[in-house]
């Protein structure tokens, strides 16, 4: 099981040089950005650390994010891509063809749409318009939430679609069911993005670090040797093969509010 964040000492904490993270309900919480958790990014970025969105999240929120946020960037859509805004400009990188990613999402959108004929309470996610790649089915934003088994019979179902040769890949946020067609995932984009930034090498993992609240996370707790998981990931820790390394005792934002306040006085004292 996570230890307390209280026993992440202090030396440790001073090694994290690239903090990616969970948007929905570990950076925001009940839908709002807490004030505590954008001064927590601000005074991440003054100390140093490098923080990047890894999020299921639209590309119209990515958008947002990488434009008005202090962070290094965003990884959206679970992997599809990147954004990026620095000194001189905006960037975007797509992990497979535009062309191509758009194809795909218009079939599997096509597929889910005739699946969700058979649970008439529930729809596409709100901001399924403003998505570059994947398919996303609202099951707990702006709405009573889905039980645990109706949202794990449905994934299954999506799991088994075919779009053209490949199977879908479909994963649990605490909001959505997010599906698409590619290899890409949170851990492969998280990993190229890393190499790109940093002179086309991988970070030693101990300068690494993930925060989390949910089923989607599990890749990325998989691989990384130190994660985090805010409180809110609680109901869902016994689904999870590999678990968070630490736990908040916060939720949401205020737990990643609290994190980085262990990781800014590490950073300034040592």
């Amino acid at each position: 099981m996570p230890k307390p964040l209280s026993e992440l000492s202090l030396e440790y904490a001073q090694h994290i040089e690239w903090l990616l993270t969970d948007v929905d309900d570990t950076i925001t919480w009940q839908g709002r950005l807490p004030p505590e958790t954008l001064l927590a990014l601000q005074n991440l970025e003054k100390v140093g650390v490098k923080v990047v969105a890894v999020t299921g999240a639209c590309a119209g929120w990515c958008d947002q994010i990488a434009r008005l946020w202090p962070l290094h960037g965003v990884i959206g859509e679970n992997g599809a891509f990147w954004m990026r805004k620095d000194g001189d400009a905006f960037h975007v990188k797509h992990v497979i063809d535009s062309v191509r990613m758009k194809k795909d999402q218009l079939a599997l959108y096509q597929a889910i749409e005739t699946l969700l004929e058979e649970y008439p309470e529930i729809a596409f996610a709100q901001d399924q318009a403003f998505r570059y790649c994947d398919v996303a089915v609202n099951l707990g934003q702006d709405r009573v939430p889905i039980s645990c088994d109706l949202k794990t019979e449905i994934a299954q179902r999506v799991r088994a679609i075919k779009v053209g040769e490949s199977y879908v890949n479909a994963t649990l946020s605490s909001i959505h069911l997010n599906a698409w067609v590619g290899e890409h995932s949170k851990r492969v984009t998280g990993e190229a993005y890393l190499r790109e930034y940093n002179h086309g090498r991988l970070p030693d993992l101990s300068k690494l670090a993930y925060v989390g609240d949910s089923l989607n996370d599990e890749g990325m707790f998989t691989w990384l040797p130190t994660t985090f998981g805010v409180a809110n990931i609680t109901p869902v820790l016994s689904l999870l093969e590999s678990k968070p390394t630490f736990i908040t005792e916060r939720s949401g934002g205020f737990g990643f509010a609290q994190l980085a306040g262990v990781i800014t006085q590490a950073k300034s004292c040592c």
